[in-house]
């Protein structure tokens, strides 16, 4: 429906040119006055035609009355899911891993006839190893460390003489090694040693041993 507005005009009284004081200032021009109704109407007019002012809320389509998304810059980001264990395997799988325990150590071998394999530098043919029993190889094994311990005789020597092992020509030295490198019973005496100790009469598939930790 459209509503025509109206406007009250009003005038001020007429007076006469002759009552009039000499110093009374001008009429004031006519005022408008606006009715109610319209005024009422054109805001309601105005309030459909101009776009929301900015920052108003507004209903989205289809949206109930759901209120306004906030601003970009305002709204929190979701996290991401914890991590700590991802990371915690990842530094683990980049710290190096821990150092191998190696000890170094030399032996004097004494072979019998219970060795798996019956031979040596010293006696190729295994005819003196085949004649020896496991009692009499660990007896001499005594012997030869007695003379070590009183000083008689040097390890190295000893070894180098003595040992049914190839490493007889280095004085019996093994080197450096680490674990599941050597016979169980072996490394279980080599790596008990502190540096320095000789090991009593140690019992291999080998044969008899005497070990010395050097490292």
């Amino acid at each position: 429906m459209l509503i025509t507005c109206c406007y009250l005009y009003t005038t001020p009284p007429f007076i006469p040119k002759s009552d009039r004081p000499s110093c009374s200032p001008k009429p004031k021009p006519t005022q408008k006055l606006f009715c109610p109704l319209c005024v009422a109407t054109q805001d309601a007019k105005i309030g459909s035609e101009t776009p929301a002012a900015d920052g108003a809320a507004r209903k989205r389509p289809g949206g109930g009355d759901a209120p306004a998304p906030a601003p970009a810059d305002k709204r929190r980001r979701p996290e991401p899911p914890s991590s700590s264990g991802s990371r915690h395997r990842h530094h683990q799988a980049r710290r190096p891993p821990p150092a191998e325990e190696k000890v170094r150590a030399s032996h004097i071998l004494i072979k019998h006839e219970g060795s798996r394999r019956k031979a040596s530098w010293r006696d190729p043919e295994g005819v003196a190893i085949s004649a020896t029993t496991r009692d009499d190889a660990a007896d001499l094994a005594r012997a030869l460390r007695d003379q070590i311990v009183s000083g008689e005789r040097k390890f190295e020597d000893i070894a180098a003489e003595n040992s049914d092992c190839n490493s007889a020509k280095r004085g019996g030295d093994l080197g450096s090694f680490g674990r599941g490198k050597m016979q169980k019973a072996f490394e279980k005496a080599a790596f008990a040693l502190k540096v320095g100790e000789m090991s009593d009469v140690v019992d291999t598939e080998s044969g008899v041993h005497i070990i010395k930790r050097t490292g």
